[in-house]
Parts: structure tokens; C-alpha cells; sequence
């Protein structure tokens, strides 16, 4: 009787063993995107976005943050209107290169100073993927730098927006070419940014897209990726996502390489453009990665990075 019960119990347990596995290593799912889409964030301060000389002969340097004017403190672009629109002389407190520092500005010139103010960063790019699981996005491929501070900037809440691609210029060798979009505001948001990291931008989505989303598909992992055919699916025309062809040239572990084959998109963008970077790589129907970089000396070759990275970073 003892022999006969182990058996009853061992043959259930060899039964989860065996079963347990499958599920746990389904192959996982992404949709893939390539829409145009206008990125914002809200920062932490009120910034100088360019240097400006002040009637004093003192200069307001480009990345220096307003801390207060007069006697309210400015977190906002907002805030700093608010105060300017004050009459009289004001008393401007400023942080530059980590040393505060006091400027007296008239009320006009403060006025004037006010349209070299930023409390935001703003861009193009490209979305790469939804996940149908978690409703999370993932896009750009590569971390946001502001042009004014030259680094990824602290930032307190963030959007994406659908664009729309009203003008292309073209890439030539030594000279990258870009996307000139608006951004659809009029719209819902379609998600949040929650991080802004070397791997791209990640945030919740949140339904604000209008039209129906792709078919989500497998995604290839680095040792099942070849070089060969391939391709993008990005925007270059209004909103519209389209698919052209690629060749990859070179797979190092997470990261590719590949050159621009279509016809088409050689004559409208001359290979690859700024605003591009997210756009997703597909191969033999299967999710590969998105695009980051162009080599600027030749347009038509780009870098990417694997979504299997990318998906394994976001988290």
C-alpha cells in the first residue's frame, strides 16, 4: 500500500513539471508600431534656452535655471510670467554653473527675457512597440538630451502625441537630413513618459489612438537574428506607416547594423533621418529592433538595438 501511494503521488507532480515550462517560456509578443510621434516633457525648472545679453552688459547663460524673481519662487514658465508682469525693477535670482547669483532687470527687458525661458523639452521620434500585456509602449530606441543643458534633463511628467509628417529634408552624406512634423495636440494624449533612458523612452499607453493597432508578433531574440533582408516601418508621409526594405549587415549582440535597400524611401529621405530613431525592424515576421542611429558620411546606413534588449531595459 505505502509502494502504490508514492506512485500516485509522483505521477502528478511529473505532470506539472512537464506542462509547467511551455507556459513559462511562450515566445513573447510585441506590436509593432513606426508612427510619428511628438514627445514632452515637463522639467524640473524654468531654464535659459539661450544666452542672453542683458542691458547691464551681464550675460544670462543658456542652462542657467530662474529660481526666484523678486519675491516668487519660479517653477514654472508660468510662474515666471506672473512675476514679470509686475511693475517696476525686479530683482532676478538665478543659478549658473552651481553659483547663484542676482540680475535687476527692468520690466521690459524682463519681458523681452521671458521668450528665451523653457520649462520643456520638446521633439519627433518614432513609437516602437505596445505591449498587449501590460498596455506599456517603448520608443526612440536611444535617451533624450536636451539641447540646451547637453544631457538627459530631470523631468517631472511627460507625453507622447501622434505627429504628422508635413515635410521631409533629405539626408546627404555628412549633412543628416529630418522629419519637419506637427505635433496633434487636438488629440488625446497617447501615453505617458515615466522613463527616459539610454535604451529610449518608456511610458503607459493610453488608448488615444484612433485607428485600430497592428497584429502584435513574435519577437527574435539576438541568436535567431541574420544578416539579409529585413525591414522598417516608419512615417514619412502625414501619418501614415509604411513598410520598406533593409538589409542587415552586422549583428554583435544586442546591437545591428543594416543598410537601406528601398528604392522609395532612398528618393524621398536619402536613407536615414533624424526623427527616425524607433522605427521598427522586422525579419521573416518576426520582431527584431529599432532603429537608433545613422552613420553620418553615409545616410543609408543605420544602427539598431534588438527589442529583446530594449523590452529587458524598460523594466
Amino acid at each position: 500500500m505505502y509502494r502504490r501511494w508514492r506512485q500516485f503521488v509522483i505521477l502528478p507532480m511529473l505532470i506539472v513539471l512537464l506542462f509547467m515550462p511551455v507556459k513559462a517560456f511562450a515566445a513573447k509578443k510585441l506590436i509593432p508600431m513606426g508612427e510619428a510621434i511628438g514627445i514632452q516633457l515637463q522639467l524640473s525648472h524654468v531654464f535659459v534656452a539661450h544666452d542672453v545679453l542683458l542691458a547691464s552688459n551681464q550675460w544670462m547663460k543658456g542652462g542657467a535655471v530662474i529660481e526666484k524673481i523678486n519675491d516668487i519662487t519660479v517653477k514654472t514658465l508660468v510662474d515666471a510670467k506672473k512675476a514679470v508682469a509686475r511693475q517696476g525693477q525686479q530683482k532676478w535670482t538665478i543659478k549658473t554653473e552651481g553659483k547663484e547669483m542676482t540680475l535687476d532687470l527692468q520690466k521690459q527687458e524682463a519681458e523681452h527675457v521671458i521668450s528665451f525661458l523653457k520649462d520643456e523639452t520638446d521633439g519627433v521620434g518614432t513609437l516602437t512597440y505596445i505591449d498587449p500585456e501590460t498596455k506599456n509602449y517603448g520608443a526612440l530606441g536611444h535617451q533624450i538630451v536636451d539641447s540646451t543643458l547637453q544631457e538627459a534633463p530631470i523631468f517631472h511628467a511627460g507625453s507622447i502625441f501622434l505627429a504628422s509628417i508635413q515635410q521631409i529634408r533629405k539626408s546627404i552624406p555628412g549633412q543628416p537630413g529630418y522629419k519637419i512634423s506637427s505635433i496633434e495636440k487636438q488629440h488625446d494624449r497617447l501615453g505617458s513618459i515615466d522613463k527616459n533612458t539610454v535604451y529610449g523612452i518608456f511610458g503607459r499607453w493610453e488608448g488615444g489612438y484612433q485607428q485600430s493597432l497592428p497584429k502584435a508578433i513574435e519577437i527574435m531574440h539576438e541568436k535567431d537574428i541574420k544578416t539579409g533582408k529585413a525591414e522598417i516601418y516608419t512615417a514619412i508621409e502625414g501619418s501614415k506607416v509604411e513598410t520598406f526594405s533593409i538589409e542587415i549587415t552586422k549583428v554583435e549582440n544586442e546591437r545591428l547594423e543594416f543598410i537601406v535597400t528601398d528604392k522609395k524611401l532612398i528618393e524621398k529621405t536619402g536613407g536615414i533621418l533624424q526623427g527616425m530613431s524607433g522605427s521598427p525592424i522586422i525579419q521573416d515576421g518576426r520582431f527584431v529592433g529599432a532603429v537608433t542611429h545613422m552613420f553620418v558620411e553615409e545616410p543609408k546606413k543605420g544602427a539598431a538595438l534588438t527589442v529583446a534588449e530594449m523590452l529587458k531595459k524598460s523594466s
